[in-house]
């Protein structure tokens, strides 16, 4: 099975995968997880991954 990760903190991820049930997982082959940047798949100088608000009322995202 093989699972992309992707999320703006990708250094978080990569202690949990090292451990447990999904450790064993990947040290027998049956699992592949690959841990993705979305910073790395901007297009601005700021490597900006949020959205301007919407909707109108307060709080709104």
């Amino acid at each position: 099975m093989l699972v992309d990760l992707v999320t703006i903190f990708p250094e978080f991820f990569r202690g949990p995968l090292d451990f447990g049930i999904l450790r064993r997982a990947r040290e027998a082959g049956l699992v592949e997880v690959r841990v993705h940047d979305l910073r790395e798949f901007t297009r601005d100088k700021h490597r900006t991954v949020d959205d301007r608000p919407f909707g109108g009322g307060e709080g709104m995202v």
